[in-house]
């Protein structure tokens, strides 16, 4: 489907329905940007946290039992 027709077709729909479709391209796009984001800090950071053992101290405590206090 090219891109005229698809608009086309978008634009004869309800206003509720065309603010929908809005959203969801809306949310597609900033959740792909937020993930690309998000692989760059990973790549950018692998290195530090594979040899860096001062930033992986506190995963020494993940089999812990954990109590919380009141």
């Amino acid at each position: 489907m090219e891109t005229a027709e698809i608009m086309y077709k978008i634009n004869r729909m309800p206003r509720r329905q065309r603010m929908f479709i809005a959203e969801r391209i809306i949310h597609s796009v900033r959740s792909e940007e937020q993930n690309t984001l998000l692989k760059k800090a990973v790549a950018c950071l692998y290195d530090d946290y594979r040899t860096d053992k001062e930033l992986t101290a506190f995963t020494q405590l993940d089999f812990e039992n954990f109590y919380e206090t009141r």
